[in-house]
């Protein structure tokens, strides 16, 4: 079946249009705003769900020029992720509608939250390479307003700004993959194209295009910067658990099935393109890595938020290190587990909500025995975290599973190191046991004799969280629907080879079902000798300390404030004189380093033939030009340059330009009158020069001279050339268009009209605030 790109791009823009709404509609409907935003994004689930089956590209033009366009891709991998958000986005909005009642800046909150769903559809969907990194940078966007919603608050600010930095800086390193990818491309598919879709499509002739040029190891560095701080991989994880400050249903939405999964499902994306040693190599030891760090941390952690926020590290570890591994279970571990992770999280998160709003503390020290007050509750959470641990028949256990015989697969192939990756799996999904069985001990463990309860969650909160412990049951005991569904196409859309997902439970012993066994025994052994198991990793942690990124982090920051402050005081000194410096310093620097890097070629000029007239009389202006510097005074300096000005003016009549040379004398003659006003305010001469600011005003008349000079080759056009197209047009048309002889008039008046408009409304302003500013000088309101 064929994609309907009228059904995709509605699923799409539909919570960006509602997102515009959002603010009049919390002031009309209140709460109930969430509501709505639950209907948009079950709307937008509907209209993705339509699309199951189908596969193929859909595109409209955007900027054909460039061959840019709104391009779509459907196929398994984008649909499972779709889903995914726009699902979880129906239970999030519901659940906002009652945990978010009486806070503040609700309507900001809902309309960023549904532009924030539809920049992932957007991501889920993107096959053009311009379209996929606007997406992904909106998702950074709103992810800093969500995390900073409570802009009173210093760790809000300091969460927000982490991610921030994080995420829209890997995305820069996004945006230099992409074009160096578009680039390589270019020589297999006749040109440089942002087509994702064509370049995956044909993935052999641009792989090894990327390896001819050189490029194969920069873009796939590049790439994976920006999907492993999206997904929090290590050493750049630090930002997710800080994130956690925003509030409980964006930490759900999140940590599930949005932000962070963007760049797992980049990485299964990408997978067939560069799937080959080094990949196996980064992603699968970067992923393991990552998996074993935040179960780690999971386990010393106190905050029931900041565990689910290491948790999701760990899992996200688990997904990237899936689609590193060559073997077909590869694939198949990450779209499962996607799927399985996005469920039971966000089940989770919404029930650390529940455990707040009910017992006020999200201190795993001060919490216990929950379950007499909240049964329902405590059944979502043995779900949740059963799943989290990986323990049959729950969902988690199918795709960590398939975890395991991928990397058993690999190590049997490789041999050596290569154990060390089950090793690994082994470790960080033992601890996973550990500190599932931590949070689910909130409901279980004893009852700390402080704890109280205000009584029992609504309908609003627990229905939510439910609906989501109900769909990750059911995945368990029927798994193989899920795998039917969506599942098995993600797979197949992300691998080299296609083989079909058998989820059950093992009936026989083998290397990855010793591996589960032995993880399910180190955990529920470790489990009771937890605070030995803390204080240890504490130790370790204490001692490594200097060395964490998040101390890196700090230190960056304060580091760029601190240069940041001194800078200003040197650009920024009060005086004019030092902005103008900047000013035109930086535009002749970037102006020359611009030609240079372009390589960009200077005319020839063989023959002047400047005629004696025209000779003269810039002869006259050099004169003038030297004689500024010489001037005793200002007045003599101002009248001296008015000389050369008006030497420009009889220039332009020798060369015909009898309009440039009106235009030229009417603004020598006001720039005159103005300089004479201004000069009777300042001192009649000039003070000693210090030799310092002579040298550096030649400087930087000279860089400016030559930038001048310079652009004026490049952009000039010789006597002998043929005109452009463009100039011939307007030669052409400008009689019987604009009914008009002079061209450089119509040109002006005519075709370029609303910006001639615009330029004077410009420079209308600007003496407006002059005039202002001297006025108020005069009042003495410039303080």
């Amino acid at each position: 079946m064929a994609p309907d790109f009228s059904v995709v791009a509605a699923a799409v823009a539909l919570p960006f249009l509602a997102a515009l709404t959002a603010p009049p509609l919390y002031r009309a409907l209140g709460d109930r705003t969430g509501y709505v935003g639950a209907l948009v994004a079950a709307s937008s689930f509907a209209l993705v769900s339509t699309q199951l089956g189908a596969e193929g590209v859909v595109a409209v033009p955007w900027i054909p020029s460039l061959g840019v366009a709104v391009r779509f891709a459907v196929d398994g991998w984008a649909l499972l992720f779709a889903l995914l958000a726009s699902g979880v986005g129906v239970v999030v909005f519901t659940y906002s509608a009652t945990y978010m009642h009486g806070g503040e800046n609700l309507g900001r909150y809902y309309g960023v939250l549904l532009a924030f769903m539809g920049s992932i559809l957007g991501v889920a969907f993107a096959a053009d390479m311009v379209v996929l990194f606007l997406c992904w940078e909106l998702t950074s966007v709103c992810s800093f307003l969500l995390i900073g919603h409570e802009t009173t608050s210093d760790d809000s600010r300091y969460a927000a700004r982490m991610a921030m930095v994080v995420t829209v800086g890997s995305g820069l390193c996004l945006l230099a993959g992409l074009l160096l990818l578009a680039v390589a491309a270019g020589g297999p598919l006749g040109g440089t194209t942002f087509d994702l879709a064509a370049i995956l499509a044909n993935g052999e002739a641009v792989r090894a295009a990327l390896r001819e040029s050189g490029l194969f190891l920069p873009v796939l560095g590049l790439l994976a910067i920006a999907a492993g701080a999206k997904s929090a991989q290590v050493p750049l994880h630090f930002w997710l658990p800080n994130a956690m400050v925003a509030p409980t249903p964006v930490s759900a939405f999140l940590h599930s099935a949005t932000m962070v999964k963007v760049g797992v499902y980049f990485v299964g994306r990408v997978r067939p393109l560069f799937l080959g040693p080094e990949w196996t190599a980064l992603f699968a030891t970067l992923g393991l890595a990552t998996m074993l760090v935040g179960a780690t941390l999971a386990v010393v952690a106190s905050d029931s938020k900041e565990l689910l926020a290491y948790s999701t590290a760990s899992h996200l570890g688990l997904l990237v290190a899936a689609f590193g591994f060559g073997s077909y279970y590869g694939p198949q571990a990450g779209s499962f587990h996607l799927l399985n992770h996005g469920l039971f999280k966000a089940a989770l998160f919404l029930v650390a909500g529940i455990v707040v709003h009910e017992a006020g503390t999200r201190n795993l020290n001060r919490l216990g025995g929950l379950w007499r007050e909240l049964p329902v509750t405590a059944a979502i959470t043995v779900v949740g975290t059963l799943s989290m641990a990986g323990l049959p028949p729950f969902n988690g256990f199918y795709s960590k599973e398939l975890l395991f015989k991928a990397a058993y697969e690999t190590a049997v192939t490789a041999g050596g190191l290569a154990w060390v990756y089950p090793t690994v799996a082994v470790l960080a999904s033992a601890l996973t046991v550990v500190y599932s069985l931590r949070f689910l001990w909130i409901f279980l463990g004893d009852r700390p004799s402080e704890l109280e309860v205000a009584g029992r969650p609504s309908t609003g909160l627990l229905a939510p969280a439910g609906a989501l412990a109900l769909v990750a049951a059911v995945v368990g005991l029927v798994p193989q629907a899920a795998v039917d569904v969506a599942v098995q196409a993600a797979a197949d859309a992300t691998a080299t080879e296609v083989h079909a997902i058998h989820a059950v439970i093992p009936t026989h012993l083998s290397g990855p079902v010793a591996m589960s066994l032995t993880t399910f025994a180190l955990g529920f052994a470790a489990f009771p000798a937890r605070d030995r198991l803390q204080t240890g990793v504490d130790r370790v942690i204490s001692a490594g300390t200097p060395l964490w990124p998040n101390r890196w982090y700090d230190r960056l920051v304060d580091g760029a404030t601190t240069t940041s402050i001194r800078l200003d005081a040197v650009v920024h000194g009060g005086a004019l004189r030092t902005y103008v410096l900047w000013a035109l310093g930086s535009a002749s620097a970037l102006a020359l380093v611009g030609f240079v890097a372009a390589d960009v070629a200077v005319r020839p000029t063989p023959e002047l033939g400047v005629p004696l007239a025209v000779a003269l009389v810039l002869a006259v202006a050099l004169v003038a030009g030297g004689a500024i510097l010489t001037a005793p005074s200002h007045v003599a300096g101002v009248l001296t340059l008015s000389i050369l000005g008006f030497m420009i003016a009889i220039f332009y009549v020798l060369a015909s330009a009898p309009d440039l040379a009106l235009t030229q004398l009417i603004v020598e003659t006001l720039v005159l009158l103005i300089f004479l006003l201004v000069l009777d305010r300042v001192p009649a001469f000039y003070h000693d020069v210090d030799a310092r600011v002579a040298l550096t005003d030649g400087a930087i008349s000279l860089a400016v001279g030559a930038a001048a000079f310079v652009s004026v080759l490049v952009a000039g056009r010789g006597a002998n050339e043929a005109p452009t197209a463009i100039a011939e047009y307007y030669v052409s048309q400008a009689v019987p268009r604009a009914g008009g002889t002079n061209v450089v008039n119509v040109v002006l008046v005519d075709y370029r009209g609303f910006d001639t408009l615009g330029e004077s409304f410009v420079i209308a302003i600007a003496a407006i605030a002059v005039m202002v500013l001297l006025t108020m000088r005069n009042r003495g309101e410039t303080e």
